[in-house]
């Protein structure tokens, strides 16, 4: 049987609830300035409430350092509680009715490195326009290191990345893997098909990295004790078709984006020579819209468009490739590496 927590009636009028929001604030922004900011109230404000909630728990809980303000273990022990407290009673006072795209005017903000951008974008957009006019999306750029910032600040309202994303305040649903592949002008390489780990070590390689120095590929080499010639970094996967195509060289990339980049182009996909693994796909929204029916929707709209972009890179076998041009009806498939 659950048990119930008696809250004493007399105890809670005495502690303003309001204390709580603005602790989250601070513990998210480190800044009594940015929370104020925030919570649109003034820094004197602010201020007044984080000495009332000093007083309250007896504890210091932010102190002043260098470049803001620095929680102390109490606060750390209190903070994720309170941040999911905050998250859940926001979600049960702005419960709303159903989402319904076919009349509603609503612009989502969907963040997703240009990887998922390029392999959901067309048909979570297509997907979008079947259901109503008045719906839209805006995609920006983010991955794990930067969505917790830019859905703090509201930028954006979802969010799919690669790897996992841990925070009391972020709600997250795994909704798949994806592994990771070869890309070449086959017509420039002049190398059989799916490339041998030499005939893959003796092109010069593209890299596609969010720090432009290594990539995933250079830690399975180091471990094998060889390397590879990195002739150019790049930080965006759309631009490859144009440093790739005539060009002897080859790029190792998400299996999903390499199936959309083969299929807007006349590069090849195949298998790649060296066992890169598998990482997950996580879908994200901010916890305070859990309940939110619109955003219960786009999330449905999201998974849809994932399965279709996976139905796109379904796995062939090693010792096949799959060309875009090799055929107007069939959509390449992709290997994942074993």
């Amino acid at each position: 049987m659950a048990l119930t927590m008696k809250i004493n009636v007399l105890d809670i009028k005495r502690l303003d609830l309001n204390l709580a929001v603005v602790f989250v604030a601070i513990w998210q922004e480190r800044s009594v300035t940015k929370a104020a900011a925030r919570l649109a109230l003034s820094q004197a404000a602010t201020s007044a409430a984080l000495a009332r909630l000093r007083e309250a728990c007896g504890d210091a809980l932010f102190v002043r350092v260098r470049d803001g303000m620095a929680p102390t273990p109490r606060a750390v022990a209190m903070a994720e509680r309170l941040e999911a407290g905050v998250a859940d009673l926001w979600q049960v006072l702005t419960q709303q009715q159903g989402f319904d795209p076919s009349s509603a005017s609503r612009r989502f903000s969907i963040g997703m490195s240009d990887d998922f951008e390029l392999a959901l974008g067309p048909h979570l957009t297509r997907l979008v326009r079947q259901a109503g006019d008045g719906v839209s999306v805006t995609f920006r750029q983010t991955n794990r290191h930067t969505v917790g910032q830019m859905m703090n600040e509201r930028e954006i309202e979802l969010a799919v990345v690669s790897g996992t994303v841990k925070s009391a305040w972020i709600a997250h649903e795994p909704i798949g893997h994806s592994g990771y592949a070869c890309v070449v002008d086959e017509r420039a390489v002049h190398c059989p098909l799916p490339l041998s780990l030499d005939d893959y070590l003796a092109l010069p390689h593209l890299l596609v990295s969010f720090s432009g120095r290594s990539g995933i590929v250079d830690t399975a080499l180091h471990g094998m004790k060889r390397a590879r010639h990195i002739y150019a970094a790049l930080t965006h996967f759309s631009a490859i078709p144009a440093f790739l195509i005539d060009t002897r060289a080859v790029v190792t990339l998400p299996s999903h984006a390499a199936a959309a980049l083969a299929r807007m182009s006349r590069l090849t996909v195949c298998a790649a020579p060296l066992d890169l693994g598998s990482y997950p796909v996580e879908l994200l929204w901010r916890r305070d819209s859990d309940g939110e029916s619109a955003i219960q929707w786009m999330r449905s709209q999201i998974k849809q468009a994932f399965a279709l972009a996976w139905e796109d890179a379904a796995a062939v076998a090693p010792s096949e490739r799959v060309s875009a041009a090799a055929s107007e009806n069939a959509p390449p498939r992709v290997a994942p590496p074993r």
